[in-house]
């Protein structure tokens, strides 16, 4: 029984309340966390994944020896780049000021489009690509995708 008691003691002590949690920041408290946390610009990330893109599309045309596996790697990446550009494009517009609940709202319509410009290149992809090799796209779009892994790396803890 008294291991039962210690958890309880354990969960009392963090629901109780703290003095500092609900306390909101000052201006210049606000701005001194700001300048702490590194913040990663959108257009690092998008230039990162055209270099990831273009060296995969150059290693699947030295590996396969043909440009069509070439072209479907570099179409699978652009699925992945145009859309982000876009989205970072819309994304770093400044806010009006006084509406903070704006910017969630705009992060989600821009995702939305982001999503539905990368579908609409997949469909467009074999009329696009001549002798479109699905796997060498696959490939060009995973590895453009992981790029974002690589961006909180580059941010940190």
């Amino acid at each position: 029984m008294s291991g039962k008691t210690d958890r309880n003691a354990a969960w009392a002590d963090a629901d109780a309340p703290q003095a500092e949690a609900g306390r909101p920041l000052s201006a210049a408290q606000a701005q001194a966390l700001r300048a702490t946390l590194p913040m990663l610009a959108p257009w690092r990330v998008v230039l990162a994944q055209v270099l990831a893109g273009t060296v995969t599309a150059l290693l699947a045309l030295a590996v396969t020896g043909r440009a069509t596996v070439m072209w479907s790697a570099l179409y699978g990446a652009a699925a992945v780049i145009v859309p982000a550009a876009m989205m970072a494009r819309g994304l770093v517009r400044p806010l009006p000021p006084g509406l903070p609940a704006l910017g969630a709202v705009r992060l989600m319509v821009w995702e939305a489009v982001k999503l539905m410009l990368a579908v609409t290149l997949l469909a467009l992809a074999p009329r696009m690509v001549v002798g479109l090799s699905w796997p060498a796209l696959l490939i060009g779009m995973v590895v453009c995708l992981k790029v974002y892994w690589l961006a909180l790396l580059w941010r940190g803890r």
